[in-house]
């Protein structure tokens, strides 16, 4: 299951029923899980740990040093969940100790050809990154969030989950759960409804996300005044609660 022209370097942990293909590099501090396809021309560095039943596709470097000019070698670690893939020349850097020394990516994600994930990154479960998407060092991207072709999201955002990142769209603030955000810089363009309904959630709770939206960004109200009404269908519904403290959290300021 391993080519013979692949380097694999002493230290290197590989699982059970793992393939890599021929002029592939693993590097000495890397643990792949099992049931990786790792294809040909592939390099992986490390620190980085692979869960389970990954895909990594030809030409894509995972793990190597950041870009982040304040990185100076310290001993950081990317650390990836189980199913994911990631397709042509996707590029995944590890973390620096101006964080948490750590990039995080969960399961079952997909990113697509020339994706960028930078430093200290965290990825949840079940998202899209569509060809030649980036995020910035310090990006927290929720769970089933969809990032679209040639997308970018500044450093240290944060973007919700169930949420929907339009093509060519530049991401200079926090987006929140189940928004659509488009444009250069990102503004709110409605709610991810087709997304909420593909995934299972119940037409009140739809219901009760489309009135807090209207709170947020229909009724001229600031982000203050707004979360007094939020709050109140918070009572009632968990995604409510989860869009109203997402936006009370919020570091560098929701789009609006």
């Amino acid at each position: 299951m391993i080519h013979e022209q692949a380097i694999i370097e002493p230290g290197a942990v590989i699982g059970k029923n793992v393939t890599i293909g021929p002029w592939s590099y693993i590097g000495k501090d890397v643990v792949i899980g099992d049931n990786c396809e790792i294809h040909s021309h592939v390099v992986i560095k490390g620190p980085t740990r692979l869960g389970a039943g990954n895909r990594i596709f030809q030409f894509a470097s995972i793990g190597e040093d950041c870009q982040d000019l304040k990185y100076a070698g310290e001993p950081t670690e990317l650390v990836i969940g189980d199913n994911n893939v990631f397709r042509e020349s996707c590029t995944i850097h590890r973390g620096t100790i101006q964080d948490n020394s750590l990039t995080q990516i969960g399961s079952n994600n997909l990113f697509m050809a020339y994706t960028h994930v930078a430093h200290d990154c965290v990825v949840g479960n079940n998202c899209i990154m569509a060809n030649n998407a980036s995020i910035a060092g310090h990006v927290h991207v929720g769970d089933y969030a969809i990032l679209g072709g040639m997308s970018g999201v500044h450093q240290f955002c944060h973007i919700g989950a169930h949420s929907f990142v339009a093509a060519n769209a530049l991401v200079l603030k926090d987006v929140p759960p189940y928004v659509m955000a488009s444009g250069h810089g990102a503004a709110p363009f409605g709610l991810n409804v087709e997304g909420l309904k593909r995934r299972g959630f119940e037409k009140s709770d739809i219901l009760a996300i489309r009135r807090a939206y209207k709170e947020v960004y229909r009724k001229g109200l600031t982000v203050e005044e707004a979360l007094l009404e939020v709050d109140k269908l918070a009572e009632a519904t968990a995604a409510v609660k989860d869009f109203a403290d997402f936006i009370r959290n919020s570091g560098r300021g929701i789009i609006r």
